[in-house]
C-alpha cells in the first residue's frame, strides 16, 4: 500500500502488527512496529530504505502496483540493517544495475549481509543527489546506532529522513504523531532511546547540534519505524537533546530477584522507607525475572538511583540479576547512583557480588548495602526500612 505523505513522496514501507520481538529476542515490542520506505518522485525517482526480510516479496509486489520498477533511478541504502535492507535483493532481481546511494561503511555491511556487488555509490555529509526540482542531501551519523547510519534530507519539502533516529517500534494506522495517543508515542520514544541509542549519547548530542547547525527547515521528520512527525516535527529533537544530557528524573528504581520471598520483602521495605524519606520522589519495583528487562530499562533509564537486590545462590546471584546488570553495563549510563541487597542463609555473598556489577556499570556506589539472614523479621523490616531512608537522603 502507498500512503501519500507530500506531493510526489509516498510512504511504501510494511506495518507489522504481530512483532513482539526484535534484535533476536533483545527487545520487546509490545505495540508492533513498521519498516518505512519512501519513494519520492521528481524528475528522477529515488526510492529511500526497504523493509525486513520476511516482507520482501510482498514489499517488492506492493511497489510495482505502484510504480514500474524500472523507472526507480535511485536507491539510498540510510542504513545497512535487515529490518531496513531486507528487500534489496528481492528488488535488485529486477533492477540489477540501479545505483545505490548508501556510506562506505553501509557498503562493508551490504555486502557481508547479501554478498552481491551491486552499484554502489559512496556518500559523504554535504553530498547532494539532483532529481530535478528537487535535492536529497546526505548527512552521515555513525553510530545512530551503526557505523554506516545516515540521514538525508529532501529541499522543497523539507522532509528529513534519519533512519533508525527519532523513530519508535509503534504499529498504527494512524501515520502521524498528531493522530496517535501521546503517551504510548513517548513511551515507545523513550524506551527506544534507552535500549539502544543510550550508549551513543555523546554522538547523538553532537549530531543534533551538527543537524540544527545546517538552519534547514523541517516541516516532516520520517523515521524508519514507527509514525512519521509533522506536527511540531522538531519536538523529537528535543527530547532527543535532553535524553542525550544524562538524563534523569526524581526516580529511584529497584530492581530484585528472589528465592522464597525473602529478598522481595526487603525490597518493599526498603520502597516505603524511601517513600517515608521524601514524598516526592517516585519509586518504583520490579522483579526481574517477572517483568520485560527492556521496560526495566527505561526505568533505570529515568532515575536518578537504583536498587539492586538478589539473595546469594552459589556464591553468587540468581540468573537474571546478574543478566539485566550485563544489560545495563553495556547501555553505560551516567551520572546515577545505586546501593545493593539482598537476603542469605549460609555465605551471603550476592551483595558483594552486586556491589561489584554496580561499579562495573559505572554508577556510583551509595554505600556497601544491606544483607539480611533468612527470612526478614521485625528487626530486619525495621533495618530495612532505615536503609531507605538513608539511600533516599543520599540521593536527593
Amino acid at each position: 500500500m502507498a500512503f501519500q505523505i507530500k506531493p510526489g513522496v509516498n510512504w511504501v514501507g510494511k506495518i507489522d502488527w504481530e512483532l513482539r520481538r526484535f534484535h533476536g529476542e533483545e527487545y520487546s515490542t509490545h505495540r508492533g512496529s513498521s519498516y518505512n520506505s519512501y519513494l519520492i518522485q521528481d524528475e528522477k525517482t529515488v526510492l529511500i530504505d526497504t523493509v525486513w526480510i520476511p516482507f520482501a516479496k510482498q514489499f517488492v509486489d506492493n511497489l510495482a502496483k505502484t510504480i514500474d520498477l524500472k523507472k526507480i533511478d535511485y536507491i539510498v541504502a540510510n542504513h545497512g540493517e535487515i529490518d531496513h535492507s531486507g528487500a534489496l535483493p528481492e528488488l535488485m532481481k529486477h533492477i540489477p544495475d540501479t545505483p545505490i546511494y548508501c556510506t562506505a561503511n553501509a557498503v562493508k555491511s551490504l555486502t557481508g549481509q547479501y554478498h552481491q556487488d551491486w552499484n554502489f555509490k559512496v556518500v559523504k555529509t554535504g553530498d547532494k543527489l539532483n532529481l530535478g526540482s528537487k535535492e536529497l542531501i546526505f548527512v552521515e551519523a555513525p553510530m545512530l546506532h551503526w557505523p554506516d547510519s545516515m540521514f538525508c534530507y529532501l529541499t522543497g519539502d523539507n522532509i528529513l529522513f534519519p533512519n533508525d533516529a527519532f523513530g519508535q517500534h509503534y504499529a498504527s494506522s494512524m501515520m502521524y504523531n498528531d493522530l496517535v495517543d501521546q503517551a504510548e508515542l513517548y513511551q515507545e520514544c523513550i524506551k527506544y532511546y534507552a535500549n539502544i541509542l543510550t550508549p551513543f549519547s555523546k554522538l547523538v548530542d553532537k549530531k543534533i547540534k551538527e543537524v540544527v547547525g545546517f538552519n534547514l527547515p523541517v516541516d516532516m521528520i520520517c523515521p524508519s519505524h514507527g509514525i512519521l512527525w509533522r506536527d511540531n516535527p522538531l519536538q523529537i529533537v528535543e527530547q532527543y537533546a535532553k535524553w542525550a544530557n544524562d538524563y534523569q528524573e526524581n526516580q529511584i528504581t529497584i530492581i530484585y530477584d528472589t528465592m522464597w520471598n525473602g529478598t522481595r520483602r526487603m525490597a518493599e521495605e526498603i520502597a516505603c522507607g524511601i517513600k517515608q524519606a521524601d514524598a516526592d520522589v517516585t519509586v518504583k519495583v520490579f522483579s526481574s525475572s517477572r517483568t520485560d528487562k527492556n521496560d526495566i530499562i527505561t526505568e533505570v533509564f529515568k532515575s536518578k538511583a537504583i536498587l539492586v537486590g538478589a539473595p546469594t545462590v552459589n556464591k553468587t546471584v540468581l540468573s537474571s540479576i546478574a543478566a539485566i546488570m550485563d544489560e545495563i553495563k553495556g547501555l553505560a549510563f551516567k551520572n546515577k547512583k545505586a546501593a545493593a541487597f539482598g537476603t542469605y542463609g549460609w555465605s551471603g555473598e550476592s551483595v558483594k557480588v552486586i556491589n561489584g556489577m554496580i561499579g562495573e556499570a559505572g554508577f556510583a556506589l551509595v554505600n556497601e548495602g544491606l544483607r539480611e539472614l533468612w527470612y526478614p523479621g521485625d528487626e530486619a523490616i525495621a533495618k530495612c526500612q532505615e536503609f531507605g531512608k538513608g539511600f533516599a537522603k543520599a540521593v536527593k
